[in-house]
């Protein structure tokens, strides 16, 4: 499927993006209330009602807007107690903001295997690798293009072994294993509102916990560390993490339409897997008969014996036609050839 073979298809006028954001309304209304209320800071109406929103959505007890999905697990990361040259058990097919917080605490990433049922953390690898390091004790588990992870095994392995559980929910917002939230897991949540997740502000994050201390402390950090004195005072390191209230607004217009745009995506990957069903390909898969998926993102894998020659490198790379036969980037090309964006999957961390 060279891309002139596409010729007899018209280009999209517009190019169509693989994940842009659906805007209704009151996104604007509310940015508009933090304008004229002069709440423009990091704190106001919007984010309080964000924070009990997804508390509720959740069913977790406590929730601090950030500036990202990436503060959010750097300062899980921090609460779990991650010291310089400790192991920390992390997802291996993932994006590296799951992985770049153990790094900036100066933690040693241990990559887990991937299993084929949910393309997430495989249990019984998790299992080895404790055998392997029993001094670990965080496991950082990420929920891949909104598909969750065996969550029950997980955390039965890492009881076990007197680990605590980091939950990376940034992609899976709205998904469900064996009837609860993904979100809700861990020992330490995070989800993200990055601009092209299935809930949006343009940016922004949330952590979420049952632990009021873990709250507080978090709401500290996220604030530049500022103590409670009647000047500025600071006695450990602090960030500036925390969320606009403007950036807030269009989070608190989103959330309303959540089962909206998933009931939309989910409707994406069923036409895709209709439409692929006679080719030799295989979309992402997930646990049908414990969990839904949010569908945040549609993928497909290629059988080996459909895959034309393919070699990448770290910048390039080649592949040599076949008839009857395609790669990754041959699809890519073509796509680009109509005016549609389509990216490679996640490359593995361990090959990083």
């Amino acid at each position: 499927m060279k891309p002139q073979e596409l010729s007899g298809i018209q280009p999209f006028e517009d190019r169509v993006w693989l994940a842009s954001p659906t805007m209704h309304g009151d996104e604007l209304r509310w940015m508009q209330d933090a304008y004229e209320t002069n709440w423009m800071s990091t704190v106001g109406a919007n984010i309080n009602a964000i924070e009990e929103q997804l508390c509720e959505k959740l069913g977790c007890k406590h929730a601090v807007a950030l500036s990202s999905g990436t503060a959010a697990l750097h300062l899980a990361i921090k609460l779990a107690g991650v010291k310089p040259g400790q192991k920390v058990f992390c997802s291996d097919l993932t994006f590296d903001a799951t992985v770049n917080p153990v790094v900036y605490e100066g933690g040693v990433p241990v990559f887990i295997d991937t299993e084929r049922d949910t393309w997430n953390m495989d249990p019984n690898a998790l299992a080895r690798a404790f055998e392997l390091h029993p001094d670990v004790r965080v496991v950082v588990v990420a929920h891949l293009y909104g598909v969750p992870a065996k969550m029950d095994a997980i955390r039965k392995i890492a009881d076990a072994n007197g680990a605590v559980i980091v939950e990376d929910a940034a992609e899976s917002l709205g998904a469900t294993y064996k009837g609860r939230q993904t979100g809700a897991f861990g020992d330490y949540n995070c989800i993200s509102f990055n601009g092209n997740k299935i809930i949006t502000g343009s940016a922004g994050g949330m952590f979420l916990t049952n632990n009021q201390a873990d709250d507080r402390k978090v709401r500290k950090w996220a604030t530049q560390a500022r103590e409670a004195a009647p000047w500025y005072q600071h006695e450990e390191l602090g960030y500036n993490y925390r969320m606009s209230n403007v950036i807030a607004g269009v989070v608190r217009g989103q959330i309303p339409h959540l089962e909206e745009h998933i009931a939309q995506k989910k409707a994406i990957y069923e036409r895709y897997r209709e439409g692929f069903k006679d080719l030799p390909v295989d979309m992402n898969p997930y646990d049908r008969e414990n969990s839904e998926p949010n569908f945040w993102l549609s993928c497909l894998t290629i059988h080996e014996e459909a895959m034309c020659p393919m070699q990448r490198g770290e910048r390039n790379y080649l592949y040599k036609p076949e008839p009857g036969k395609t790669c990754p980037h041959e699809i890519l090309e073509a796509l680009a050839a109509i005016n549609a964006e389509g990216r490679p999957v996640w490359k593995p961390m361990h090959m990083q």
